[in-house]
This record gives structure tokens, C-alpha cells and sequence, in this order.
């Protein structure tokens, strides 16, 4: 049977964890610091209807910025790497959801986030990347 190995720097590794972790660290700030700002881009979204699915938007975004912070941070110092990411999938898929589909403004953003999504997705796929 063929080897399907691939060899990978540890210091790759490390590199991609924290510049992944990046931008939900510095999201999360925003939502818990500016929580009007990012309700207000949920209720001007095209799909912002699914913003209140679970209730007042406040309390998701409130709730998603703590997620965010702890399971960015988490990935950043490689805590939990693959909880951590799958956590991230989590608070990705409905925001993009919600704020970026439908929208053609948004359709960079989209694009940004799918590909954040494949970076989570490395890390959630590869749970014996440990801390590296």
C-alpha cells in the first residue's frame, strides 16, 4: 500500500495555526467591544432574518465573540487544535451564512472566509498535528 505521508515543517505548522487564529482573535474583540456595529451588519445583511434564529442577535454575537476569542486563542498557542478549529467551523459557517451569501458587496468577503475555512479544516482533519 502507497504511502500517504506528507512531510511539513513545524515551523509551517505553527505559522499557518496563528495566522488562521488571526482574524478571529481580532473579530471577536470587535463583536464584544462594538456589539452594536456587528448587530447592525447582521440586520442590514440579506440574510439577516437567520441572525435571530437563536434568539436577540446581541446575545449571539455577544456569545460568538467569547467563542471566537477562546477557541482563537486556543489554536493560535495549539490547545486542543482540532476542537479549537472545529469550534471555528462552527462560528464561521452561520456567519458567513448570514452575512455573506446573496449579498455581491460581500463576495470577496465570501471567499475569504472559504478560504479560512479550508485552513480550519487542515487542522480539524489532522488531529495528530500537535502542538508543533
Amino acid at each position: 500500500m502507497q504511502n500517504n505521508k506528507v512531510e511539513v515543517g513545524r515551523s509551517s505548522i505553527a505559522v499557518l495555526r496563528v495566522m488562521v487564529s488571526l482574524i478571529f482573535i481580532v473579530a471577536s474583540l470587535n463583536h464584544l467591544i462594538n456589539t452594536d456595529k456587528a448587530v447592525a451588519r447582521i440586520e442590514n445583511a440579506k440574510f439577516g432574518a437567520l441572525g435571530h434564529l437563536l434568539g436577540p442577535p446581541e446575545i449571539s454575537v455577544i456569545a460568538s465573540g467569547v467563542v471566537m476569542l477562546l477557541a482563537g486563542i486556543a489554536l493560535a498557542v495549539g490547545f486542543k487544535t482540532k476542537w479549537s478549529a472545529l469550534l471555528l467551523i462552527v462560528m464561521l459557517i452561520p456567519i458567513t451564512l448570514t452575512i455573506q451569501v446573496g449579498q455581491i458587496a460581500t463576495v470577496g468577503p465570501l471567499f475569504k472566509n472559504i478560504a479560512i475555512l479550508g485552513g480550519l479544516l487542515f487542522f480539524a482533519l489532522n488531529p495528530k498535528l500537535k502542538k508543533q
